[in-house]
């Protein structure tokens, strides 16, 4: 699995905090992190976490990235960005029963935390403890097991719903901002991480063309 980590410009000074403690879990489970920023709160580079969404649906729908750890100082404005987007399913985890039941249940692919709000003493071990029980199962398996069979089902509805109720992101891309979107693809490393990750040809070009 290739998870993204992704921060916006009100809680970038915590990138590096974020990073350590998410690397900490993925590396016992062979996942690969992949830092796409901000990583400080000077980076030329400035991310809203509406530009979150926008980077994250690109991340999830091109293949470059199998999931996304997210967030703001609530982590509501990120989810509802990230969840703005086809492709994408993002749960706002403050806990680490947020965190098992997201992934068990709902089965997504992107959580928003909140980094601020009641992240104080302990808040790197919290963050820890989220990862570590997000990752500790296949995504899916359900809460309780006995309930596995209708949330799978509640899933395979949701899916498609959200199929109907969608454009394609090609089209929404080119509808945004973009100035909004070439914001969002403005990070340091972005080039560097993307184009390299990438498993969509049509996306990586239109990206180019947006850029």
């Amino acid at each position: 699995m290739r998870i993204a980590l992704i921060n916006e410009n009100s809680q970038a000074a915590k990138n590096s905090l974020i990073e350590t403690a998410l690397r900490k879990v993925a590396d016992e489970k062979g996942y690969e992190v992949v830092n796409y920023g901000m990583y400080t709160a000077e980076d030329k580079a400035q991310l809203t976490y509406v530009q979150n969404g926008i980077l994250a649906a690109v991340l999830l729908n091109s293949g470059a990235a199998d999931f996304v750890v997210t967030g703001c100082g609530t982590g509501e404005g990120a989810m509802l960005a990230l969840n703005s987007f086809p492709g994408v399913i993002c749960g706002h985890v403050a806990n680490v029963l947020d965190a098992y039941t997201f992934a068990q249940i709902n089965d997504g692919n992107a959580i928003s935390i909140p980094f601020a709000l009641g992240f104080g003493w302990g808040g790197e071990l919290n963050l820890e403890y989220i990862f570590e029980k997000l990752f500790s199962e296949p995504f899916g398996g359900g809460y309780p097991k006995e309930r596995v069979v209708p949330e799978q089902r509640n899933k395979k509805i949701l899916d498609g719903v959200r199929a109907v109720a969608f454009r394609p992101l090609a089209d929404i891309l080119c509808d945004l901002d973009p100035e909004l979107v070439r914001g969002a693809f403005a990070g340091e490393h972005f080039d560097e991480y993307f184009f390299r990750d990438c498993r969509d040809e049509a996306l990586a070009d239109l990206v180019r063309k947006l850029k």
